[in-house]
């Protein structure tokens, strides 16, 4: 590669003009990449949501559920299938590997479906996820100076936002609707023999609109279309009603029928209702959420949303409840701030060293210039700024000077030793001395990143565009190291003072060599000593998959038995909403009652969400400590079995894997229910743990109508007649969306009297051929306790109790949960147990990272070897590592930071980082032995006291730059803290101790050669 310092040294305008031409592009990429929190990571995961409405969970289950998880499993590479079967609803979730082919599966779900057997009135919905599929805004709207805020939003503002490219939807909540009621007398209706039913339909064949042929009128041929249409709301009250009986038995004559219009036996108007309700700070608003899609950027499209909203602003008025753009924006404020912080410390730790501002400025040109070569590679491969790019940036910039620092300080050295001064040939010779060993040194970097993709999953996937980045930084840095840094200094160093004698440093350094050669089993035996005892503190360090971010947003829940009414919940969540208020340490509080369930779309009537924005000085645990038991005896001082729930606001981050969970398995539904419940208790009790959850806790109240055959068989009557006459007692009737009016208005038909209680259902009557009788005279008719929800984990009934793990030592807490729910909780024989949690996942990514850091260390060898070709040079750099653990282990200890995926990684960086400094003094070495024939001892003091500070340089100036990083207490760059931490206590003990240990080792592998060649020669003196 000498051959670019040629060109460059011939052609510095050319070069120089290349220089800002990139300079340019990268500054032009960098402001055109999208910004995000996170890559935008599809999982292999599908969700598969089938609504039936109507009927109970155990229905759910047999006609739907069980179905589809027999014909998914022939679907080829399922990791694990769950489903949970609610009342109308039955949601099955499909986890596959990563690297799955999800659109040929998505296709396969789909013909799945098609080909299931599922009854006719069923609708189904799949689903993908990805880091990109969240909602990125949650929005509390309110009404301005009297305008009508659901006119505004409907037909101004919704579509307003639909049209800004990169926003996906728009979800609005909490707002009236307007429809068209018929409510039916059901007295008069039952005398006629009619239901909701027959009215439907009878209503429903009045809007006809068919073809009916064509006429010919000369040459043209007209169509002909036959239209009946009730678009008022008087043709709908003029309506006459076809009657099928008059409240006669069958022998009576039928013949004889009065006109009855609909207007006779029902009333028909326009209602406003509000099936849920928002609240701002107690203040009634609606709820806005917006998605975006998913390769769009996601703090442009934040700011555009925000702009569409500010030029309404006389109408309507928002707050933020939540905005993922602010916590993006954060992130990168952070990570820039770190990164430039980083670059500053560095400049400063070479400064030190070289004491010239001329070559530290050379030896820092290359920050900038890799970083923005950098930000082009990132914009053509359609890679985000995120805190993984951003993280791998901050890393990145110690480690991009590093080869500028050796080149430039081998120039500077060489000048102030020349006595011809400045040449091209100098510069030349200069670069090419230590071109090998900083070529091979950035490829040893580099090529420690190909073994994630040996762990594979969601490591290899959330690190790569970390990896890539700290890949291309360090190319960019080796092509500016070979042709910028050469030009720079032909320019800058014509007048250097002569180098003075060696520093007191290098000889201090060249007395610990000789003392330390002579006694190398003493280095050996410390070495061995030291590492054995780093290795000590891993079991106190805990283990973990990503630490937990602070968060001061809070997530509540309030949850009422089954059966409750909305009016219910509001009131006690007013109350609930009222003292949370009251509180110091609360900011702003959004609230939802009875919203739809995020999982199943269906309506909560029973339950209340708040989402809590803490003051910054608020003390998260403590608050959720206190509030939580302020909530219960509140909401149970008010409905006997309320449930609540507090807990921090997870971000739609990496997951953090801090959980256990108890896995119980029984076809005994009672059994299994009171099992999960003193797994429960048990895991409550637990102070290593907190918000604990159980899936199956929950009964309701339901009705059982068993029809008795030979009754109904007697009468005439069918048990499809009894189901749809039960059905329009107890639910509404749409017909959907009609033109009234000259507008679409959504019509539901209702009767005037609801069902109150059981009673009322054996009430109900039924027309047979022997004349109206009870459905009690032909049913049985009973009220039973039942689960609201069926959950099953491949095809088994299953409950789960979780619960998120307060420390740091993940792997430790899980086993002593999971040990003690087998030890001192009698489960039923019936009862099966399996434990695990994320502790399972977090172990496995490890293992893949000790096997990918292996490969790692294989690579490096045969990288070294194709460079120095010498198989025992490779095994000497690699001695190196083994004081990598010493300074890690004792850093993380010192800083209170667990092992966790980020150190693993700094952990597989340190491999190509420690060996650089190995690489650049062995080359020096080597050079010593070959081309100047000294001895060996001698090439190696020598080789020493010259690579001295440009080892201290790099090292510092690569500590320098990751201190801001792992100093600070910022959100967004806990995923490179850990690794920042990681790198600059494993940098530092190899560098130091590796500065003593590599002359050591080099001299044991190469004396016994060095032996043998002498014998060599004295042998042949002899015989000459």
């Amino acid at each position: 590669m000498n051959f670019l310092t040629k060109f460059s040294l011939k052609n510095s305008v050319a070069v120089f003009i290349i220089s800002f031409l990139l300079i340019f592009g990268g500054l032009y990429s960098y402001s055109k990449l999208k910004v995000e929190e996170l890559p935008d990571i599809e999982f292999p995961a599908i969700s598969v949501q089938v609504v039936y409405p109507g009927t109970a969970p155990e229905d759910v289950n047999e006609q739907i559920t069980t179905k589809l998880e027999t014909s998914f499993k022939s679907i080829e590479g399922i990791k694990t299938l769950s489903s949970s079967s609610f009342e109308s609803v039955s949601v099955i979730n499909l986890e596959f590997p990563f690297n799955t082919d999800m659109d040929k599966v998505e296709q396969q779900i789909n013909s799945t479906l098609k080909e299931a057997g599922l009854p006719e009135n069923v609708t189904s919905k799949v689903d993908r996820f990805s880091f990109g599929s969240f909602p990125i805004y949650y929005l509390s709207v309110f009404s301005k100076e009297g305008s009508n805020i659901e006119k505004v939003l409907d037909e101004e503002i919704v579509p307003a936002l639909n049209k800004i490219e990169g926003v996906n939807s728009v979800s609005i909540g909490g707002g009236k609707s307007t429809s068209l009621s018929i409510e039916l007398d059901k007295e008069k209706i039952a005398k006629l023999g009619l239901s909701l039913s027959t009215v439907k339909d009878q209503i429903n064949a009045k809007f006809l609109s068919f073809p009916a042929g064509k006429i010919t009128d000369g040459d043209i041929k007209v169509p002909i279309r036959i239209e009946e249409k009730l678009d008022t709301i008087q043709k709908l009250k003029d309506l006459e009603l076809q009657i099928t009986s008059f409240g006669t038995t069958p022998n009576e004559s039928q013949t004889v029928q009065p006109k009855v219009l609909l207007s006779d036996v029902a009333k028909i108007e326009s209602i406003t209702s509000q099936d849920e309700l928002i609240r701002y700070n107690e203040k009634d608003s609606i709820s806005m959420a917006i998605t975006k899609k998913q390769d769009a950027n996601t703090v442009a499209v934040a700011d555009k949303v925000i702009n569409v909203l500010n030029k309404y602003k006389k109408e309507v008025s928002y707050k933020v409840g939540y905005s993922s753009a602010e916590g993006v924006k954060q992130s990168v404020e952070s990570l820039v701030k770190e990164g430039l912080l980083g670059a500053v410390f560095a400049s400063i730790a070479v400064l030190l060293f070289l004491r010239n501002v001329r070559a530290t400025f050379i030896a820092i040109i290359s920050i900038p210039l890799s970083l923005l070569i950098t930000s082009i590679f990132l914009l053509e491969l359609d890679i985000t700024l995120n805190i993984m790019t951003l993280g791998g940036m901050a890393v990145a910039v110690g480690r991009v000077v590093d080869d500028s620092i050796v080149v430039i300080e081998n120039i500077f050295r060489r000048i102030r030793k020349s006595k011809e001064g400045m040449s091209n040939e100098l510069i030349l010779s200069s670069t090419k001395e230590i071109l090998k060993a900083i070529t091979s040194s950035t490829i040893t970097t580099i090529v420690v990143f190909l073994p994630l993709g040996v762990v594979g999953g969601f490591t290899s996937k959330i690190f790569l565009p970390f990896a890539l980045t700290i890949v291309f930084s360090l190319l960019a840095s080796l092509l500016v190291s070979i042709t910028i840094v050469p030009i720079l200094a032909r320019y800058s160093f014509k007048k250097v003072p002569p180098e003075e004698k060696e520093e007191k440093l290098q000889i201090w350094y060249g007395k610990l060599i000789e003392k330390s050669l002579n006694r190398k089993w003493i280095v050996i035996v410390l070495a061995i000593v030291l590492l054995l005892g780093s290795f000590s503190l891993v079991g106190r360090l805990g283990f973990t998959f990503i630490p937990n971010e602070a968060s001061r947003a809070i997530i509540a829940q309030l949850e009422l038995p089954s059966s409750t009414s909305i009016e219910k919940t509001n009131d006690v969540s007013l109350k609930l909403e009222k003292m949370f208020l009251e509180m110091d340490e609360v900011k702003e509080i959004s609230t939802g009652v009875g919203s739809r369930d995020f999982m199943t779309g269906l309506k909560t009537e029973n339950k209340a969400s708040y989402f809590i924005n803490l003051k910054d000085s608020a003390d998260v645990d403590t608050f959720i400590k206190e509030t939580k038991s302020k909530m219960e005896e509140v909401a149970t001082s008010e409905v006997k079995g309320a449930k609540v729930g507090l807990q921090e606001n997870s971000s739609s981050g990496p997951p953090s894997n801090n959980n256990v969970d108890i896995n119980l398995y029984s076809n005994n539904l009672v059994a299994l229910q009171e099992s999960a419940k003193k797994v429960e208790e048990y895991m409550k009790d637990n102070d290593d743990l907190k918000y604990v959850t159980n899936n199956f806790s929950e009964k309701q109240k339901q009705v059982i109508v068993s029809i008795d055959e030979e009754k109904v068989s007697k009468n005439g009557i069918s048990s499809g007649y009894i189901l749809g006459l039960v059905a329009d007692q107890t639910n509404p009737i749409s017909l959907g969306t009609l033109k009234i009016d000259g507008k679409d208005q959504n019509v539901q038909i209702t009767y005037n009297k609801e069902l109150q209680s059981i009673e009322d259902i054996k009430k109900i009557t039924l027309f047979g051929k022997l004349g109206p009788v009870k459905l009690s005279d032909v049913a049985d008719v009973k009220s039973v306790e039942t689960y609201s929800t069926i959950q099953k984990l491949d095809g088994k009934v299953y409950a789960k109790v979780s619960a998120q793990i307060k420390g740091k030592d993940i792997a430790k807490v899980t086993n002593d949960v999971v040990n003690g729910v087998k030890k001192e909780i009698d489960l039923p024989s019936d009862v099966s147990l399996k434990g695990g949690g994320g502790s399972d996942d977090t172990m496995q990514t490890f293992k893949d990272l000790g096997v990918a850091m292996g490969v790692a260390i294989g690579l490096v060898y045969l990288t070294m070897l194709i460079a120095f070709g010498k198989a025992r040079i490779p095994f000497i750099i690699l001695s190196a590592l083994v004081f990598v653990p010493i300074g890690s282990f004792v850093a993380l200890f010192i800083a209170g930071e667990p092992l966790s995926i980020s150190v693993m990684i700094g952990l597989l960086m340190l491999i190509g980082i420690v060996t650089t400094n190995a690489i650049v003094l062995v080359d020096r070495i080597g050079q010593n032995i070959d081309q100047k024939q000294l001895p060996l001892r001698e090439a190696i003091i020598e080789g020493g006291k010259t690579r001295l500070r440009p080892i201290l340089m790099t090292a510092f100036a690569t500590i320098a730059a990751l201190l801001p990083l792992a100093l600070t207490t910022s959100t967004g760059t806990l995923i490179s803290k850990g690794l920042a931490i990681t790198v600059i206590g494993g940098l530092t003990s190899s560098t130091l101790l590796t500065l003593v240990f590599i002359p050591v080792v080099y001299e044991l592998f190469f004396s016994r050669k060095k032996k043998n060649k002498v014998k060599k020669d004295k042998s042949t003196i002899v015989n000459g």
